[in-house]
């Protein structure tokens, strides 16, 4: 592995702190699930330092709130709602379709969290199909709008939940093995981390850089899937209590980081964690990128079966 990146900001830092000073006027981005969470806070740092900011949610309502409420906390009026259901394919397209002009910030925030079994029309097990899947189509279909920027960003929100699982490439969809939720949360948070590195490689010519990163601990709308007893058992797992939690202000750091500073513009192919490249996960331990998230030749082989 190359010497570790590190910047000036930490885990105590806020997205606003992470962009100020930084102008993105001209820049134009992308949030999924920027209707809640650490998106709204992704956007609205990206809007208050000047970029024309879409938010891609499925609800159009939520959308409209929270982009009035953008609207009227950054004085930007170029904060537009976006329809995308990253389950469905031709939601995917359509938006695809939709887009016209260069594209500087991709951020695929979205996701769903240790959710009982569902499954999309193709079969696809939701959370796979939704946090990498979608995402993987939604950045390949607006691949050319990026490479049109010349200097785009995209950021991949995986999680520490990565630790729980790589991909298990035989049996992806848990056609096989019996379904559980946070090890298919966990293997499509690897297949994140995973896109970063392909994409890194794949795209570096046309001087796209992808990276990944997890935001830190959140309670944010991601966790209706678990319960409070999951909740506190992963909190005594991680050696923390109530204090682990941080704001969505704060979880929004990395995003906003990778995103937007200059700080990071030649990096590609990275996790990152609290605002710094992640060290090598040490076994027994919640912190860090496990070794087959950045396996190159896994990353390949994820990218061609994403394909079909």
């Amino acid at each position: 592995m190359s010497e570790r990146f590190v910047t000036p900001f930490t885990a105590a830092s806020t997205a606003a702190e992470v962009v100020d000073g930084v102008d993105l006027t001209g820049r134009r981005a992308i949030v999924t699930g920027g209707a809640s969470g650490i998106g709204i806070e992704t956007a609205r740092a990206l809007a208050g330092a000047g970029a024309e900011v879409t938010i891609a949610v499925r609800n159009l309502a939520d959308g409209a709130r929270v982009a009035d409420d953008l609207i009227a906390t950054t004085g930007n009026k170029a904060v537009h709602v976006g329809h995308l259901d990253l389950a469905d394919r031709a939601s995917v397209g359509a938006f695809v379709a939709s887009w016209e002009g260069p594209l500087h910030i991709l951020v695929n925030n979205a996701g769903v969290m240790a959710a009982p079994l569902a499954r999309t029309p193709e079969g696809w097990e939701m959370q796979f199909a939704t946090n990498h899947l979608g995402h993987f189509a939604l950045a390949t279909g607006l691949h050319r709008f990026l490479a049109d920027a010349r200097g785009a960003r995209v950021v991949a929100v995986s999680s520490s939940a990565h630790l729980r699982s790589p991909v298990v490439f035989e049996d992806i969809h848990f056609n096989h093995r019996e379904y559980e939720p946070w090890s298919a949360y966990g293997q499509s948070k690897t297949a994140n981390v995973l896109f970063a590195v392909e994409g890194g490689r794949r795209w570096a010519d046309d001087g796209i850089t992808v990276n990944a990163l997890h935001p830190g601990s959140i309670r944010t709308n991601l966790q209706r899937h678990v319960s409070e007893e999951d909740i506190d058992r992963a909190r005594r797992a991680a050696g923390g209590g109530a204090a682990m939690w941080r704001t969505p202000e704060h979880g929004a750091a990395t995003s906003v980081l990778l995103a937007a500073s200059p700080l990071v513009a030649a990096v590609t192919g990275r996790y990152f964690e609290d605002c710094a490249e992640a060290a090598p996960n040490v076994p027994g331990t919640r912190t860090g990128v496990a070794p087959y998230a950045l396996d190159p030749e896994a990353a390949a082989r994820l990218w061609e079966i994403s394909l079909s």
